[in-house]
């Protein structure tokens, strides 16, 4: 809506976590580090913590970016899931098939493949995002594939992504074993008010134009203080800001404008409770913890939809790219039989051919899923959201 209007080539300040707007705060350049070195060094377990919206997605996006092409990687996005389940998904991730296997033959099959991908000089790794869902078994089963290794290296390297919960999951004490096997961990923290001004810049310059707009007197303190350092909230509050500046016309953010809209946020929204100084002052360490928790489950539910409509994009993605190599496969393989015609019987050409086209119409049906697949349900935070657009436009 607002794109033309600020130069811009797309919108600066969307929710789904991208690796090309991530900005490199204190924070995500030490986690990525040990990220790195965990990789390079083939670290049985290595673990990333932290709250709803600090970004831990989008470093472990960018992470995956830049992995060796003799990697072979599986990411596991759904956790609320059974064992059985979640077997089925590492495996089909890793490109094996789960039609008609039990979970006995799927665990063989899984090993089978990681013990070949060791033999031919490759590595396997495994990513388990939002893994504080996992519950205390499944977490020991996965600590058990992690037995899978030679005398001096790991077949299978496993990185799991959650938020603090996590934490207090592995300290249980049947849990004792895993934690053991984690030699690198890091937390994601939120970033700083100095910070949040080169977030809000560096997001502004990747999407097109840096000077888009200008932030007068105390707007990124007002910004960081509503945010407290969560990029996803502050996300949250530019957009809202580059809409309400649209409508009044205008490429300058004020004080006034800032103070009007997140107020908006905050009354529509309610992220932290509508707290006062003297409630902050007032309230107890234990009623302070209980409202953040419920902020973040608000925060959590937007980034479930932003989950719901990468993994849509990304299977789209697999789809369209599976899809051309079969196509590639088809033209050659009429070519080939053209070209060796009187070698082949007739029957023998329409078998393979039958069996090209059945694997491009279950893709072509997959992509119209995926296409006619709604990508969110409508929840309440997003009616709220359309309220506070008709308040704003009249």
């Amino acid at each position: 809506m607002y794109i033309d209007f600020f130069g811009l080539r797309c919108k600066p300040f969307e929710l789904v976590p991208d690796p090309e707007f991530l900005l490199m705060s204190r924070g995500h350049k030490r986690a990525l580090t040990h990220l790195n070195y965990g990789i390079v060094e083939n670290s049985g377990f290595i673990l990333v913590t932290g709250e709803v919206g600090t970004g831990k997605t989008t470093l472990i996006r960018s992470m995956m970016k830049k992995l060796n092409s003799d990697i072979k990687l599986a990411r596991v996005n759904n956790t609320r899931v059974t064992s059985e389940q979640l077997i089925s998904m590492i495996n089909e991730d890793f490109g094996l098939d789960i039609k008609g296997r039990t979970k006995t033959e799927m665990l063989s099959d899984l090993t089978d493949f990681l013990i070949v991908q060791y033999a031919s000089g490759g590595r396997s790794m495994l990513i388990i995002d939002e893994a504080q869902n996992l519950s205390a078994d499944l977490l020991e089963e996965i600590r058990l594939l992690s037995n899978l290794e030679t005398d001096k290296s790991k077949l299978l390297q496993i990185i799991l992504v959650g938020q603090p919960e996590l934490l207090k999951t592995l300290s249980r004490p049947e849990l004792r074993q895993l934690r053991q096997r984690i030699s690198i961990s890091c937390q994601i923290n939120p970033i700083s008010k100095e910070e949040t001004a080169e977030y809000i810049l560096h997001r502004l310059e990747v999407a097109g134009n840096r000077n888009a707009v200008e932030f007068c007197g105390s707007c990124i303190e007002s910004i960081h203080a509503f945010s407290r350092g969560i990029p996803r909230l502050i996300n949250i509050a530019c957009d809202f800001l580059l809409l309400s500046a649209f409508a009044e016309d205008t490429r300058v953010v004020t004080e006034e404008l800032v103070k009007e809209v997140l107020g908006e946020i905050e009354m529509t929204h309610g992220y932290w409770y509508d707290e006062t100084p003297d409630t902050k002052a007032s309230g107890s360490a234990s009623d302070i913890e209980e409202k953040n928790r419920d902020v973040l489950a608000k925060i959590e539910n937007l980034e479930a939809i932003a989950h719901r409509v990468e993994i849509s994009k990304a299977e789209r993605e697999d789809m369209l790219l599976r899809l051309a190599q079969l196509e590639e496969m088809l033209e050659k393989t009429i070519s080939h039989f053209k070209n060796e015609l009187s070698a082949l019987s007739t029957k023998k050409i329409e078998i393979q051919l039958l069996r090209v086209n059945k694997d491009i119409a279950s893709i072509r049906n997959k992509l119209l899923d995926i296409e006619t697949r709604a990508p969110y349900e409508e929840t309440e935070i997003l009616k709220k959201k359309k309220t506070l657009w008709d308040r704003i436009f009249n």
